[in-house]
């Protein structure tokens, strides 16, 4: 029965519109685009760019490949808040199946195929699927690695893979229409974890939320370090103040990074009144790092440097800003890890 529903799927897939929020993605822009309209998709596909103010050539990129393919509309997003442009882009679209794709992204070659048939299968509102995190630079590679290691930024199933099946959140995401609509589309008020938040808006009201390892789009991490710290640092605050709004929603991994920071500053403050014991946090640490690097499999001498630098800036730069983000909240902070200084 289920093969017979997958082939129904499969001959009469829906036409579907790709929002992407787009800000400073010279370097990336063209590849995401084009790997979205080389997609194998049977039926029409309609590409928003929502342009938020980019102070590189991206809108002029942009402009460039909107003349030269239809498909592609481009749309003004004056603030250049993410949530502000994909809800922008909601509300023209055409068509009543949405995916998100970013501008430093690029889905796989069957990824909407693949996507809308088990969004369908599935009967599901949102589907999701891995991020699959690659890198060019030695620093690019370790970040990357970091993303797909349980020691990195912990065991979310689109870091790490997993079985098929109903899911916290999702990665971008494959929705209905009807979803977003029905829950009022992004929360314009949250700057990160807007992913998350959409996801637990869209089960409350009795949506399905479906993750599945078939589905892989390649992400290009921050591969600069000041970059990290920034993008790294908003958005713990951010999940911090979504944490302190629903604790008993949130996961036990996002406890680890800020328990983490505050071990260190305790073991510090023990050195600093001559208790030698205090440097056990920092050691012990530091250790364990250095063997995950040590361990790390198809990375360079350098890229494994590299990752011991990447680990500790994603681990405290994101647990020291959940403390100021459970404490205080996040409001003001936005990320400015894609913005030049």
């Amino acid at each position: 029965m289920a093969k017979t529903a997958g082939v129904r799927a499969k001959k009469f897939l829906p036409s579907v519109t790709v929002i992407m929020p787009v800000l400073n993605e010279e370097s990336h822009l063209e590849a995401s685009v084009q790997s979205i309209l080389s997609q194998s998709y049977p039926t029409d596909i309609e590409l928003i760019l929502a342009l938020g103010p980019s102070h590189d050539e991206t809108n002029s990129i942009a402009k460039s490949l909107a003349k030269k393919d239809k498909r592609i509309k481009l749309l003004d997003n004056p603030r250049g808040l993410t949530t502000v442009g994909l809800n922008a882009a909601i509300k023209i679209a055409k068509h009543d199946y949405i995916v998100r794709i970013d501008a430093h992204s690029e889905p796989a070659e069957n990824y909407l195929q693949d996507g809308i048939r088990i969004l369908l299968e599935q009967d599901a509102d949102e589907v999701g699927g891995i991020m699959h995190a690659q890198g060019r630079s030695a620093f690019q590679k370790a970040v990357a690695y970091a993303y797909t290691s349980r020691w990195g930024i912990g065991g979310a199933s689109y870091h790490v893979g997993g079985q098929a099946g109903e899911a916290e959140s999702a990665y971008l995401g494959i929705f209905k229409k009807s979803a977003l609509e029905r829950v009022g589309g992004y929360d314009e008020a949250i700057i990160r974890g807007e992913d998350w938040d959409l996801a637990q808006r869209i089960k409350r009201t009795g949506g399905k939320v479906w993750f599945s390892p078939e589905l892989k789009v390649t992400y290009w991490p921050r591969g600069r370090f000041d970059r990290l710290v920034k993008q790294f640092y908003s958005t713990g605050v951010w999940r911090g103040d979504l944490t302190r709004r629903d604790i008993g929603g949130a996961s036990k991994r996002y406890f680890m990074p800020p328990l983490l920071v505050l071990g260190i500053l305790a073991g510090l403050v023990l050195l600093c009144f001559g208790q030698l014991i205090g440097v056990i946090p920092a050691a012990a640490y530091l250790l364990g790092i250095v063997l995950v690097a040590v361990l790390a499999a198809g990375l360079s001498l350098k890229s494994r440097a590299a990752l011991v630098i990447a680990l500790a800036t994603m681990h405290l730069s994101w647990g020291w800003g959940f403390i100021r983000g459970f404490i205080r909240g996040a409001t003001g902070t936005i990320d400015k890890s894609r913005v030049r200084s």
